[in-house]
C-alpha cells in the first residue's frame, strides 16, 4: 500500500511542475532580452535608431523590464500543484509587479518615440491589451478582497496571459520567419504580436472554463 502510494505521488508531483516549468521556459526569451537591454542601458551603449528612445528616457524602460521579468517568473508558480505552496508568498508581489508592467508599457506606448516598424495598429493593440491587463489585475484584487476566490483566479489568469504575451510573440514571429523569411511590414508585425496576446487569452479562457466545470461537477 505504501509502495503504491509513493509511486502514485511521484508522477503527480512531476506533473505539478510541468506547467510552471513550461511557463518559465516561455518567458526565457523576453527575460533574456530584458537583461541584455538593462546591461546595455547601464553600460552606456552607443545610441542607435533601435535604442534611442530607451537611452533618452531609461527609467520607465528599466521599471518595465524588471517588473515584467519578476511578474512572468512569479506568475508561473500560481499554476499546477506548486501553487498550493507558493501562492501566497508569490502573490503578494505579483499584483504590484503586474501593475508596474502594464502601466509602464502603456506609458512607453503613449510617450516614447516609436522605433522603425511600429505603426499605429501596433500602438492600438498595446494600448488595448495593456489596459486590459491593468483592469484585470484591479478586478482580481477586488475579487479577493470580497472573498471571491473563483473570480480572483479568473481575472489573475487573464492578466498573466496578457503579461506573458512577449513569450508567445517570440514564437509567432519565429514561425513567421521560418515559413516566410524576410522582414515584416508594420501590419504583419502588429498582427503577429497581437496573435501572441490572443493565443494566450484563448488558453486562459480554456483554463478558466475547465475550473468552472470542475467546481460544478464536484
Amino acid at each position: 500500500m505504501t509502495l503504491q502510494t509513493t509511486r502514485t505521488r511521484r508522477p503527480a508531483t512531476r506533473a505539478g511542475w510541468l506547467l510552471p516549468a513550461g511557463l518559465i521556459v516561455l518567458s526565457f526569451v523576453p527575460v533574456l532580452a530584458g537583461a541584455v537591454r538593462l546591461t546595455e542601458l547601464a553600460g552606456g551603449a552607443d545610441v542607435t535608431p533601435a535604442n534611442a528612445r530607451f537611452v533618452a528616457m531609461p527609467l520607465p524602460v528599466m521599471l518595465h523590464i524588471v517588473a515584467a521579468s519578476l511578474y512572468s517568473v512569479l506568475g508561473a508558480f500560481q499554476f499546477g500543484r506548486v501553487r498550493r505552496r507558493w501562492h501566497r508568498p508569490a502573490g503578494r508581489n505579483l499584483i504590484p509587479a503586474g501593475l508596474v508592467t502594464a502601466l509602464s508599457g502603456l506609458w512607453m506606448t503613449l510617450f516614447l518615440a516609436r522605433p522603425p516598424g511600429d505603426g499605429d495598429l501596433l500602438a492600438a493593440f498595446r494600448l488595448v491589451f495593456g489596459t486590459t491587463m491593468a483592469v484585470s489585475l484591479v478586478l482580481g484584487l477586488a475579487a479577493i478582497l470580497r472573498r471571491d476566490i473563483a473570480g480572483h483566479r479568473a481575472w489573475m489568469t487573464r492578466a498573466y496571459a496578457i503579461g506573458m504575451g512577449a513569450g508567445t510573440q517570440a514564437v509567432t514571429q519565429a514561425v513567421w520567419l521560418i515559413v516566410h523569411g524576410g522582414e515584416q511590414d508594420e501590419v504583419t508585425r502588429a498582427l503577429l504580436l497581437a496573435a501572441g496576446w490572443v493565443i494566450n487569452l484563448a488558453v486562459a479562457e480554456g483554463i478558466i472554463r475547465r475550473r468552472r466545470r470542475s467546481r460544478v461537477s464536484a
